[in-house]
């Protein structure tokens, strides 16, 4: 018998340190799932099993009634159009305007560039709370309660996108941008057809954070919207509860559940072509 065939038929030998990770990987998905497992379940339970104790994960009987109350007491779909509008809004607009910026304070040399960047960088320390009150006088001022453009406008840019964007793009050698104008391409000739098509993870990225925070956003609503027709789902939800504080927690749930599946779905298409986009871009 050859050496090659008794190393074939010799068992493989799991290390103690490949099952550990395993263990804690399994242990550390379990509890990020709960979550989403409480309130997936938790939709599907009538109101006396909700209301029960102790609590069971798993619901005895299933039900669409919170879905069909949630329907019912709001109008959710103008919610769901509502939040889209915010938050791709607010994605689109901030990954033109930070690429612009960002593009501009890493490829192009001017006076003040490294003054307005340390200026853009100190705003990150400013909790949004504190400006809250002076820009809700401002967008009173011009009339646009209750509207889109108070909810997008002001997020239009974003600071932290602009430095994200910079970094990657400082990492993009400039001898393509030294090519490009040889060529006799324009500044924004280059923006536009080489340094964006080479900078699409990032853009991905970016885009994928920007809309899920403006999505999950509860503060920014419900103070520039006092009209029901002009929330989103998230502030949506807080007319659910009742007198007293009283919360139905199946209804709630049920909403929730409706609110996270664009978000998954949004996570799922990012990714694929965030991996395609890694494995295909490249610099010859």
């Amino acid at each position: 018998m050859s050496a090659a065939t008794v190393s074939r038929k010799r068992p493989r030998t799991v290390r103690p340190g490949t099952v550990l990770a395993v263990i804690a990987l399994v242990v550390v998905s379990a509890v990020v799932l709960l979550p989403i497992a409480i309130i997936v379940f938790t939709a599907f339970k009538p109101t006396a099993e909700v209301n029960a104790f102790p609590p069971s994960l798993l619901p005895d009987e299933w039900t669409l009634d919170n879905l069909k109350q949630i329907t019912s007491e709001l109008p959710f779909l103008r919610l769901i159009g509502n939040s889209f509008a915010f938050a791709g809004g607010v994605t689109a607009f901030a990954l033109v305007f930070d690429s612009l910026a960002a593009y501009a304070l890493a490829r192009m040399d001017f006076t003040g560039r490294r003054v307005l960047l340390i200026a853009i960088i100190a705003t990150l320390m400013i909790p949004f709370q504190a400006t809250l009150i002076p820009l809700y006088q401002l967008v009173s001022d011009l009339g646009w309660v209750n509207t889109y453009a108070a909810l997008i406008a002001p997020r239009a840019a974003d600071a932290f996108g602009i430095f994200f964007l910079r970094q990657f793009f400082l990492a993009l050698p400039r001898d393509i941008d030294a090519a490009a104008r040889i060529d006799g391409a324009s500044e924004f000739r280059i923006f536009r057809s080489v340094v964006l098509p080479n900078a699409m993870p990032a853009l991905l990225t970016l885009g994928l954070f920007t809309f899920v925070n403006n999505w999950n956003d509860l503060l920014w609503p419900l103070v520039f919207t006092t009209d029901s027709e002009m929330g989103t789902i998230t502030s949506g939800l807080t007319l659910l509860t009742g007198p007293g504080g009283i919360i139905p927690h199946g209804v709630m749930m049920a909403g929730s559940l409706i609110a996270i599946l664009p978000l998954v779905v949004a996570f799922l298409l990012i990714q694929r072509r965030f991996i395609e986009n890694i494995a295909t871009t490249g610099l010859k």
